[in-house]
């Protein structure tokens, strides 16, 4: 599995994000998921699945160290102290007694991000999580983020996909070293009834969604498109056979809106 390297880690650059799997189904989709050879599996306190996903990576009968399992803290529990607690139930949901990489999931103004950053960092230390990173960070946080870090931030989680313009944060995150995760990266299924995704994928014997995770990884960008069905996991997987030429790419790349977020609410930080 090709990996985007960050900060000391090896993030493999197709994963499956878990948001709104619950119960059989996400530990059928987890296990599917790792059998068929994703060796990266997202999930989040916040998502209610933390069980789930740690019982589907166990009947999967891949061994625990050959799969990057990534979760996050929500961003109420941002304090120090609540940091250390959500962190500690999500291990002992998944039944793991470290995680891979330990993101914020979304900045809190509310809180002090100095504390927030040197909880995120502890739990590194006490080896609560091999990475740390963060998510929903904009340009201005990175920059914070960075500078009050003592650890290597690995990555910044992103809503991203060809409609939406995210070229500030990109540029932003690989300025600081960081690498980009893509979550919705097919915009939530929209990307397959695009007409340019359409026509690119027909040139390529491909989906439309495939051309629109082919675009973000050919940037070294990881992508984690979430699924039910044991088909699209196939099919989210099957990207590595082909490549997009320079045109195609200008031509997807001219798709993207700074106006074009899906994931946007009222504890969204001010979008660059």
């Amino acid at each position: 599995m090709q990996t985007v390297d960050a900060g000391g880690a090896k993030i493999p650059i197709v994963g499956l994000g878990t948001w709104d799997l619950r119960g059989r189904t996400c530990e059928r989709m987890v296990a599917e998921a790792v059998r068929l050879g994703y060796r990266h599996i997202d999930t989040a306190a916040m998502y209610d699945n933390e069980r789930a996903v740690g019982e589907g990576l166990r009947a999967s009968g891949v061994k625990r160290d050959e799969v990057f399992v990534v979760t996050k803290v929500w961003q109420s529990d941002l304090a120090p102290r609540d940091f250390e607690r959500s962190t500690k139930s999500s291990l002992a949901n998944l039944k793991l007694d470290r995680v891979d990489l330990l993101l914020i999931h979304w900045p809190n103004p509310r809180i002090p991000l100095e504390g927030t950053i040197g909880a995120l960092c502890k739990m590194k230390r006490d080896g609560l999580a091999r990475h740390v990173g963060v998510s929903n960070f904009t340009v201005d946080l990175l920059a914070q983020a960075v500078k009050l870090s003592t650890e290597p931030l690995v990555c910044n989680q992103i809503e991203c996909h060809p409609f939406l313009d995210q070229s500030k944060v990109i540029a932003a995150s690989h300025k600081h070293g960081m690498a980009v995760v893509a979550y919705s990266p097919i915009a939530r299924g929209s990307a397959k009834n695009d007409k340019v995704l359409v026509r690119i994928g027909k040139a390529h014997g491909k989906t439309a969604a495939q051309v629109c995770l082919r675009w973000l990884v050919q940037q070294g960008i990881v992508v984690i498109p979430r699924t039910s069905k044991a088909e699209r996991l196939a099919e989210n997987f099957s990207i590595f056979d082909f490549e997009l030429t320079n045109d195609e790419m200008t031509a997807i790349a001219r798709l993207g809106n700074p106006d074009a977020r899906i994931v946007d609410w009222s504890g969204s930080p001010r979008w660059d």
